[in-house]
C-alpha cells in the first residue's frame, strides 16, 4: 500500500472512525481529571515522516511523548505529546500542588503513562468496533525531551516502509479554550499493511 494514493474518500472514511474513537478518548480523559474536555476534529493526512517535528512545534520544543504500539487485529503506534505547560497542569490537577512545575519523578511518571494507557485503550476499544477489529495497546512508554527527538524515535520503524505516514490528529481542550486548558496531540501510525486492512473493513481497499 502507498500512502500518497489514498484518495479523498478514503481519508473522510479513516476521519470517520477516527472521530468515534477520539469521542470516546475525550469522554475517558474528561472523566480522569473531572473536567470536559472537547476535541477539535481530527486531520488525517499523509505527512512526511521528516516533517512530524514541526507539527509537534519545532524540533527543539521540550514535550512529553508517550508512545504504545498497536497489537492485535492491526499494527502500528500512537503518539501522544503534551507541552510542558500542559503537563504541569494535568500533573496538578491529579497529584495536587505538590507536583506543580515539579521534575517528573516516577509517581509523575506512572500517572503520564497511566494518562496515556487510558486514552490509547479508549481509542483502540472503539476503533476496534467499528472496524471489527482486537486492537490493544501495548505497555506504554513516555520520554522527555525534544521534540525531534521524539519523533524520531517513534517513527523510525515506520521510516523503514518508506518516508511517509498516516497521521490522525486531534487537539483536544478543556472549556472554551481557557489559558488553563490542557491541550495536546495524538497521531495514530498505522503500518501499512495495516492501512489496507482497516480500509478494506471501512469499505474503501484500494
Amino acid at each position: 500500500m502507498v500512502f500518497q494514493s489514498l484518495t479523498d474518500q478514503q481519508l473522510d472514511a479513516l476521519k470517520e472512525v477516527s472521530n468515534i474513537g477520539m469521542g470516546h478518548a475525550a469522554t475517558a480523559m474528561s472523566q480522569l481529571i473531572g473536567q470536559t474536555i472537547y476535541l477539535k476534529v481530527p486531520h488525517v493526512t499523509v505527512t512526511d515522516i521528516a516533517a512530524v517535528p514541526e507539527i509537534l512545534g519545532g524540533p527543539e520544543r521540550l514535550v512529553v511523548g508517550i508512545s504504545l504500539q498497536i497489537l492485535g487485529g492491526a499494527r502500528g503506534d500512537i503518539l501522544l505529546v503534551f507541552p510542558t505547560d500542559s503537563v504541569n497542569r494535568l500533573l496538578t490537577i491529579l497529584l495536587g500542588d505538590a507536583h506543580r512545575g515539579s521534575e517528573l519523578d516516577d509517581i509523575a511518571t506512572s500517572t503520564l503513562k497511566e494518562v496515556g494507557n487510558i486514552l490509547a485503550s479508549a481509542y483502540l476499544n472503539a476503533l476496534g468496533s467499528v472496524l471489527g477489529l482486537t486492537l490493544i495497546p501495548s505497555v506504554p512508554a513516555l520520554a522527555y525531551d525534544m521534540a525531534g527527538a521524539i519523533a524520531d524515535h517513534v517513527l523510525i520503524e515506520l521510516s523503514q516502509e518508506g518516508d511517509y505516514a498516516l497521521m490522525v490528529e486531534t487537539l483536544f481542550h478543556g472549556t472554551q479554550n481557557t489559558p488553563d486548558a490542557i491541550t495536546g496531540h495524538f497521531f495514530l501510525l498505522p503500518d501499512p499493511g495495516s492501512m489496507a486492512v482497516i480500509l478494506r473493513v471501512v469499505g474503501n481497499p484500494l
